[in-house]
């Protein structure tokens, strides 16, 4: 199929920063949004944790689907419950009703964003599908930059149910733009794997002793990530009273900090391997995750200090990433849909788990984020040395 490369990776692009905006843009609202609806901070903030995990199943159900269906009716179905659940969203005058649509929401995400990737492979091969995912990487990186300023704004316009509008929105966009302009990649011609197939596939990456090694390195490099995004409203707004104007550049370092690191990791393959670049960043993270335990312990918790044990934490994913999801699919080149569709359930599903741990509890203080991150970089480096062969 003769596709210009540029224009997919634009059109993919803007389909996979959907999520990323669903899940940042409202940051700066997450304490206007509690008083709204009655709850306080913490248990708000449990609607990211929520969010993840919609995102994980919705990843792991319409993955195989749009194999079997083709990838436009999951991708625009996926749309429209975007769409609808977002506009429900502006109505939600309590917590149980936010989570509810916030989880229908994610659903809809996940089967927007999942066909991504099989797009890209649908339509190319080789250096140019690189060449394709490297141009598409560049402008999902913005998304997460982008969207706490974007949401800011909108709370400044009008409140933080413009948020979700613009959301609806955004989703109404790709469905005409994706529904216009782009065909259905999928081969027709191949034969689909069965759902029994899709299990024993499942299965097959489950049990592969150093294909989990790196899924544990992704997934625990994720649950620290999310505990310090699910905790960032309550850290900055209210425990060192950062202004919501302010906040999006607060936290808009650390993206810049991951895309620096990707520039990085490209820098250091030339003369390592990408098993070594993966025990580095796992190493740098235990390190700063250890520093804010330190921090805590000790009292000395000052915002620029936080900002930069945070960052050398969060800025590993450039390193821990790309080096983790190579060596798993050197393992598994034969299904790597499967595997890249199971590494995103545990990962989605693995930064929920710690978004609830942060926030679950009520805790005023910075503890439960300080530790949860702690303990996910343990399981990370214990889970890579333990079940990976030494580089």
């Amino acid at each position: 199929m003769q596709l210009n490369p540029r224009r997919v990776a634009l059109l993919v692009a803007a389909n996979t920063a959907l999520a990323p905006f669903a899940i940042d843009a409202y940051l700066p609202a997450m304490s206007v949004l509690a008083e709204s609806i009655g709850a306080s901070i913490h248990h708000t903030e449990l609607s990211i944790s929520v969010f993840l995990l919609g995102f994980a199943l919705g990843q792991l159900f319409f993955g195989p689907l749009s194999d079997r269906l083709g990838r436009k009716p999951v991708l625009l179905g996926g749309l429209v419950v975007f769409a609808l659940a977002s506009l429900m969203i502006t109505q939600v005058d309590s917590l149980p009703s936010l989570l509810a649509w916030r989880f229908l929401q994610a659903l809809g995400g996940g089967a927007c964003v999942v066909n991504s990737a099989a797009i890209v492979r649908d339509c190319f091969q080789g250096r140019e599908a690189a060449r394709v995912m490297s141009t598409m990487a560049m402008i999902m990186m913005l998304a997460p930059l982008v969207a706490p300023a974007v949401g800011s704004l909108l709370l400044y316009v009008a409140g933080w149910w413009l948020i979700f509008v613009f959301l609806a929105a955004y989703a109404g966009f790709l469905f005409w733009f994706l529904g216009t302009r782009l065909p259905e990649t999928r081969d027709t011609t191949l034969p689909t794997a069965s759902f029994r197939q899709v299990l024993r596939n499942y299965a097959s990456v489950l049990s592969h002793r150093e294909g989990m090694g790196y899924i544990c390195a992704v997934a625990a490099s994720f649950a620290g990530l999310f505990a310090f995004v699910t905790a960032s409203p309550f850290l900055y707004l209210d425990y060192f009273s950062v202004s919501p104007a302010h906040y999006p550049f607060i936290f808009g370092v650390n993206v810049v900090v991951i895309a620096l690191s990707n520039r990085v990791n490209i820098h250091l393959l030339k003369k390592r391997t990408p098993q070594q670049n993966l025990r580095l960043g796992l190493g740098v993270q235990l390190f700063a995750a250890s520093g804010l335990v330190l921090m805590t312990l000790t009292e000395l918790t000052t915002l620029p200090l936080v900002v930069v044990l945070v960052m050398m934490f969060t800025g590993m994913i450039g390193l821990i990433t790309p080096n983790a999801i190579s060596s798993l699919l050197d393992h598994f080149g034969h299904i790597s849909a499967t595997a890249t569709a199971l590494l995103g359930g545990i990962q989605f599903g693995s930064g929920a788990v710690a978004g609830v741990m942060v926030g679950l509890f009520e805790v005023e203080h910075l503890w439960p984020m300080v530790l949860t991150m702690l303990a996910a970089s343990l399981l990370g480096n214990i889970g890579v040395r333990l079940l990976t062969s030494k580089p």
